[in-house]
């Protein structure tokens, strides 16, 4: 059974900065993710890293701003969110996928919540 926990999310204000962590158990895990989705809303790809941490992917809207990074040793993946905007706020989830960076991806997170403040 394939279990991922979010955390770091919280409150800032625009321009600051957040780190979120998404630790993984159960088994082993190929490319992770995170996304990101607001009430009523798509949800929409942020980023991505492979196995090895050797490639990633950003979302144009983030991509400047935030760094994924992983620590395969912890089973942790983490994103970076610097210059944070209004816009950013919504519930963020983790995730891993079998398949290419872009998905389809098939175990999520609870999600945590950051919300930034103008």
């Amino acid at each position: 059974q394939v279990q991922l926990v979010e955390s770091g999310g919280g409150l800032v204000q625009a321009g600051g900065s957040l780190r979120l962590s998404c630790t993984a158990s159960g088994r082993t895990f190929s490319n992770m993710g995170w996304f990101r989705q607001a009430p009523g809303k798509e949800r929409e790809f942020v980023a991505a890293i492979s196995r090895s941490g050797g490639a990633t992917d950003y979302a144009d809207s983030v991509r400047g701003r935030f760094t994924i990074s992983r620590d395969n040793a912890k089973n942790t993946m983490y994103l970076q969110m610097n210059s944070l905007k209004v816009e950013d706020t919504t519930v963020y989830y983790c995730a891993t996928t079998p398949s290419s960076l872009r998905g389809p991806y098939n175990y999520w997170g609870q999600g945590t919540q950051v919300t930034v403040s103008s």
